[in-house]
């Protein structure tokens, strides 16, 4: 394939410029024969891809020179990690001198970059790349060396710098970095600068965005570079020799803790969503095999285990949209009320039905053992409150305390014996030994003609405070 054909395939397939765009590509292509020879470099075109990365769309060898290269990499991608130099120059639009590289053949180069530009915009990059081995002669003038100043500061302000873990740098009104402290230094050399910065030019180093011919305000950037992120402030000075100060401060910890968190809220929204998907799947099955059951206690027995597990996969539901092991009580209990009420509806019964209170975040063992005690309790007032009656009211409220929370569930139907109906109702067992066992608290009823109220408690350990 001809280098011009090959050129426009890879610009078409991994970029997004345009023909004009890829026509200058091509254009500079041809000349970088002569400078691979002119220079005893390895030169390289690299464009950006729509991904993030660059794409190495052509290149030349030295022929008296030895490459740095065994094959061709044409066509293969340039990572950010890999080349800071060339991320910096797409990023920037300016050019990068004397950053490590690491090569597509897991070598080290000193890399050389240097914007192309159409109506402003960066299209690609030229490199020269030599190998790390090579002893460098810099490209820096002795004039630009006789003009290098060094800031020196001394006593508790040199004290001071050297000990915060932020980069420090001070530019002066002529552009260059006359001061710098150690936690730079380091920072700049692992980020792949080979040379130091002190008595650079700041355009030529800077991370980030920087006009030196603007008297622009302080402005802080973050940037993302190789395996780094960092958040940079610019802070002008109106008086003495320096014009400019540069704060450096690594956030890459921070933002790796960030990614972790996301991994981890992805990990248990699918995690609570397998759980509610199994809790439904036994559902389904016991409710098959209700269908098929003759005796209607039979049926009455696995309909209230289903409303059991129902009451449990809810929980599950909501914290698998909420990505942390946390939900809204309230939102639980609404939930619930439907399938705890369903299938103990009657043709000749109208139950009113309502959940209000507190909004209380609960982890998810709380919310679990709150909502299967309060299916419960629903499902004993659907069953026995409202015999004899057309007309119903259930009402649960949540109250926040400063230990313990409470709910407590009302009813205005006929009442019950407590004590003779707690020997064989399965039902008032579970909530006992939820409330002792799960939720640490304290469960009292009292019922008579005019209704039942049954209140429990909970320690707030389990809560979001």
């Amino acid at each position: 394939m001809g280098m011009d054909k090959q050129i426009r395939q890879l610009c078409e397939e991994y970029t997004d410029l345009l023909e004009e765009e890829i026509q200058i590509i091509l254009s500079m292509a041809k000349t970088l024969q002569p400078l691979a020879n002119l220079e005893g470099a390895d030169i390289f075109i690299d464009c950006p891809c729509i991904g993030g990365d660059a794409i190495v769309v052509a290149e030349a060898k030295p022929e008296d020179t030895p490459s740095s290269y065994q094959g061709s990499v044409v066509g293969m991608l340039a990572k950010q990690e890999n080349e800071p130099a060339v991320a910096r120059t797409l990023k920037l639009g300016i050019a990068t001198k004397h950053m490590k590289a690491r090569t597509q053949e897991n070598k080290y180069t000193i890399q050389s970059v240097e914007p192309i530009k159409h109506n402003s915009c960066v299209i690609g990059v030229l490199i020269r790349e030599r190998r790390l081995e090579e002893t460098e002669e810099t490209e820096t003038s002795e004039k630009d060396k006789n003009n290098k100043k060094h800031f020196h500061i001394d006593g508790t302000e040199n004290w001071l710098v050297e000990s915060i873990d932020e980069g420090f740098l001070l530019v002066d009104r002529q552009g260059y970095v006359t001061f710098c402290n150690q936690f730079a230094r380091n920072l700049f050399r692992k980020i792949g600068h080979v040379e130091d910065i002190l008595g650079q030019r700041y355009k030529n180093v800077c991370l980030s965005y920087y006009d030196e011919k603007s008297d622009q305000e302080e402005y802080i950037a973050e940037i993302h570079i190789g395996s780094y992120y960092l958040r940079i402030r610019h802070i002008p000075i109106e008086e003495g020799e320096s014009g400019l100060a540069v704060i450096i401060r690594d956030i890459t910890w921070n933002r790796e803790q960030e990614k972790d968190l996301i991994l981890k809220s992805v990990a248990i929204k699918e995690l609570h969503h397998r759980v509610k998907n199994n809790l439904q799947i036994m559902a389904s099955l016991l409710r098959m095999q209700a269908g098929k059951a003759e005796s209607e206690e039979t049926r009455r027995v696995l309909y209230e285990s289903i409303n059991r597990i129902l009451s449990i996969s809810i929980t599950h539901q909501l914290l698998s949209k909420n990505g942390i092991d946390k939900v809204n009580l309230i939102e639980v209990l609404i939930t619930i009320k439907n399938n705890a009420v369903q299938p103990f509806q009657r043709a000749d019964l109208s139950v009113e039905l309502e959940v209000s209170g507190d909004d209380i975040v609960v982890d998810s063992d709380l919310a679990t053992s709150i909502a299967l005690s309060v299916n419960e309790l629903l499902q004993n007032s659907m069953k026995h409150a409202f015999e004899g009656r057309k007309k119903g009211i259930i009402k649960v409220l949540v109250t926040r305390g400063q230990v313990y929370s409470t709910v407590v569930v009302t009813d205005n139907g006929i009442g019950f014996d407590y004590f003779k109906r707690r020997k064989g109702s399965m039902g008032i067992n579970i909530v006992e030994a939820m409330i002792r066992d799960k939720l640490h608290g304290n469960l009292n009823f009292i019922s008579n003609d005019k209704g039942t109220k049954v209140t429990f408690d909970f320690i707030n350990e389990g809560i979001d405070s």
